[in-house]
C-alpha cells in the first residue's frame, strides 16, 4: 500500500512540510566591541538579505533547534550542525551573546539576559545606517515567507507586511506561504500597486495549454554604483503539495534546475549583469545542490528551512561564480538577523567579497520612529476589525514553549494536547512548521503567542478515522519527504509532531523502514484497527464548518490557566548516536 504525501496531507489536515573551510570572505561578521553593528567599508556594492520573518513586526524570543539531522553527505555539514557543535565549527565562543543568537544552549538564562531579537522598527535602523554608509551601493533582498505567520498579517489579509516591507524600502522578493493567500490577492497586491517591489520566480508557471507561461518574471536587474546586478527570483518548488493547490489553480512549481540555467545564460550572453544572485526559498540542502550543478552564479541567498548561517558556504560549481565557486547563505527568521555582504565587482566579475551575518539585539538598537509608528496603525486597525485583544492572557506556562527541532517542540505538544482533549481524539498531529515564537517558563501565554503558531488562511481542525497501517505509512511518507539523502526529494520543514502515539525513528534506513515500534497509548499499534485521528490545515478544500485551530488552543487555554507540557512526546532515535546535528539531551538507542 502506498500513500503519498499529498494524500496523507489531504485526510490529516498536515500541511506544510512537515567539514567546511571558514571562507576567506567570512571576517568578523560586523562584531566588533565598541559598535556591534560597525563594519569595515569593503568594495563596490552591497545586498542585505533577510527571509522567513513570519509577519513578526515586532521584537520576540525565537529558539534555535537542538535537533537538526543531516543525513548521507549532509551529515555533519552545514546547516546540519547544532550547539556546541555549532559553535566549534563556526569558531563562536561558548557562553556569547552570538551563541545565544544561533544555539538553544542554556536559552531560557540567556534570553532573560539579553532578551528579545529582531522586530522591523530595529531592523530598519540598521538597513537605513548601512544604505547611509554605502552611499548607493545597497540592495535589500527578501527571500519570502513574510506575509504569513501573525495575527495581524492574517486578519489584515497581509496588508501590514506589503506595508511594513514597503517602508523597509525591500527592492526585490521571492515567496512561499505569500501563496497561501491565493491567487487573486497576490496578483491584487503584485499588479495593483501595493507592493512597491519587484516579485520574481523562474519557477512558477501557468502549463493550462501546454505552452510554458512565466507568472512571474523570472528576474530582475537592478544597478548600484555602476555595477548590474541580476536576481533570478527561485520561490519555493513544492508549494502545491506542502499547502493548498486550490489556492492557487492552475499554477506549476518546481525546482526548474533547466529553466534556472537558461534564464542565467541568457543574462550572460546578453551582458545583462556583472553579477548574478537567485534569490531562493528552496531550502539551504538543495540551494547547495542547485549551486553545484548552475554555471555562471556568483551568489545564492537562501530561505525556507529557517537555517541562520554565521558564514557563507563556498560550492565548487560548473563555471562562472568567485573563482569556480557559487556562494549559498541561509539568514535565519523570524527577524532574528540581517546578513550584509559587500562585494567588490570589477569588468564584470566578483573578485572578492566580506559576509556579515548581524544578530538584531532589540535591546541595543533604537527602533526607526516611523516604522514603529506605522507598525502601532496595523496592529490597531487588525485588532478593531476583529473586536480581539492580541494581548489577552489565556494561561502561565510553567515550561518553556518552542516550536523549532526535527521531531517536535513544546508549543507542539501543547496544541496536541489540545487537539486531543477537545476532539476526544485517540492521536493528533500537528504540522511540522518551522515557525512559531517561543514563549518563557512563567510567562503568560497570550492570544498573540497562539497565532504566532498557527495564523494560516486553512485553520480547519479535522477529525479522521485511519487503520493504523495508514497511519504508519502515512508518517514514512512524510519521512521521506524530509530524510531523502538526495536534497532535490526533500521538502523541507520538521516532521509532524504527534500525540498519543510513540515510535522509534531511524533516518539510516530504507524508505518505509524509518518508523519503527508504534504504540498508541501505551499499546502496540494495530495495523488493522481504526484510530480516531485529529490534525488541522488541510491542503484540501472543507466544505462543512470546522473550528479554527487558533480557536481551539485558546479556547483550550483559557480553561487551563496554568500549563505543563514536560517533555516533548520526541521518537525514540536510532542510528544517529554520535551525528552533530543531535543535541545529547535527546534520548539515544
Amino acid at each position: 500500500m502506498q500513500l503519498s504525501r499529498r494524500e496523507f496531507l489531504n485526510a490529516l489536515g498536515m500541511a506544510g512540510a512537515a567539514g567546511m573551510l571558514r571562507p576567506r570572505g567570512a571576517q568578523a561578521m560586523g562584531w566588533f566591541k565598541d559598535d556591534p553593528y560597525a563594519i569595515p567599508d569593503f568594495g563596490n556594492v552591497t545586498l542585505m538579505h533577510f527571509t522567513d520573518c513570519h509577519a513578526q513586526l515586532n521584537p520576540v524570543h525565537f529558539r534555535e533547534p537542538n535537533v537538526n539531522l543531516g543525513v548521507g553527505p549532509m551529515k555533519g555539514d552545514p546547516p546540519h550542525l547544532v550547539t556546541d557543535a555549532f559553535l566549534e565549527h563556526f569558531g563562536i565562543k561558548k557562553g556569547s551573546k552570538r551563541a545565544h543568537a544561533f544555539t538553544p544552549i542554556d536559552y531560557v538564562e540567556e534570553a532573560r539576559r539579553y532578551g528579545k531579537m529582531g522586530g522591523f522598527a530595529h531592523m530598519q535602523t540598521l538597513v537605513n545606517r548601512y544604505r547611509a554608509e554605502r552611499e548607493g551601493k545597497a540592495l535589500l533582498l527578501d527571500g519570502g515567507d513574510t506575509w504569513q505567520g501573525s495575527a495581524t498579517s492574517l486578519w489584515s489579509n497581509a496588508r501590514d507586511m506589503v506595508r511594513a516591507s514597503n517602508h523597509l524600502g525591500v527592492d526585490v522578493m521571492t515567496g512561499h506561504w505569500e501563496f497561501t493567500y491565493g491567487s487573486d490577492r497576490l496578483r491584487e497586491l503584485i499588479d495593483g500597486g501595493a507592493l512597491n517591489m519587484d516579485f520574481v520566480a523562474q519557477n512558477i508557471t501557468d502549463n493550462t495549454w501546454g505552452d510554458r507561461i512565466d507568472l512571474f518574471s523570472p528576474y530582475t536587474v537592478k544597478e548600484r554604483n555602476g555595477v548590474r546586478i541580476a536576481v533570478i527570483g527561485q520561490a519555493f518548488p513544492f508549494t502545491p503539495i506542502a499547502n493548498p493547490q486550490y489556492k492557487v489553480p492552475g499554477w506549476s512549481f518546481g525546482i526548474d534546475e533547466e529553466n534556472a540555467q537558461k534564464v542565467v545564460d541568457e543574462i550572460h550572453d546578453g551582458d545583462k549583469a556583472d553579477m548574478v544572485v537567485i534569490l531562493s526559498h528552496n531550502g539551504m540542502d538543495v540551494d547547495k545542490k542547485m549551486a553545484s550543478r548552475l554555471r555562471g552564479v556568483d551568489v545564492i541567498l537562501g530561505g525556507h528551512t529557517h537555517d541562520a548561517m554565521p558564514a557563507p558556504m563556498e560550492i565548487p560549481n560548473k563555471g562562472g561564480g568567485l573563482d569556480g565557486k557559487t556562494l549559498v547563505i541561509n539568514s535565519g527568521s523570524n527577524g532574528k538577523f540581517l546578513t550584509r555582504m559587500d562585494f567588490d565587482v570589477k569588468n564584470g566579475k566578483v573578485r572578492d567579497y566580506r559576509f556579515h551575518m548581524l544578530p538584531i539585539f532589540s535591546n541595543e538598537i533604537e527602533p526607526d520612529p516611523d516604522m514603529a509608528q506605522l507598525i502601532g496603525e496595523e496592529r490597531t486597525k487588525a485588532q478593531e476589525g476583529v473586536g480581539k485583544d492580541l494581548s489577552e492572557e489565556l494561561a502561565v506556562t510553567e515550561d518553556l514553549l518552542y516550536r523549532r527541532g526535527n521531531f517536535n517542540g513544546t508549543f507542539d505538544q501543547l496544541i496536541c494536547d489540545a487537539l486531543m482533549e477537545t476532539q476526544d481524539a485517540e492521536v493528533a498531529l500537528s504540522p511540522g512548521f518551522r515557525w512559531g515564537t517561543t514563549v518563557l517558563p512563567g510567562d503568560p501565554i497570550t492570544l498573540e503567542h497562539v497565532y504566532s503558531q498557527t495564523a494560516i488562511t486553512y485553520p480547519e481542525v479535522t477529525l479522521s478515522n485511519m487503520s493504523g497501517e495508514r497511519l504508519k505509512l502515512s508518517l514514512e511518507d512524510v519521512a521521506e519527504n524530509l530524510f531523502n539523502p538526495d536534497p532535490y526529494y526533500q521538502q523541507g520543514g520538521d516532521m509532524v509532531r504527534v500525540g498519543g502515539l510513540k515510535f522509534a525513528f531511524n533516518p539510516k534506513e530504507s524508505q518505509g523502514n524509518r518508523i519503527q515500534d508504534l504504540e498508541v497509548n501505551g499499546e502496540p499499534l494495530d495495523p488493522k484497527k481504526t484510530y480516531k485521528v485529529a490534525g488541522w490545515a488541510s491542503v484540501d478544500p472543507i466544505e462543512e464548518d470546522l473550528p479554527a485551530v487558533y480557536d481551539v488552543v485558546a479556547g483550550w487555554l483559557r480553561e487551563k490557566k496554568n500549563v505543563k507540557v514536560g517533555e516533548p512526546n520526541i521518537p525514540k532515535l536510532k542510528g544517529v548516536k554520535g551525528n552533530p546535528g543531535l543535541d545529547m539531551d535527546v534520548r539515544l538507542s
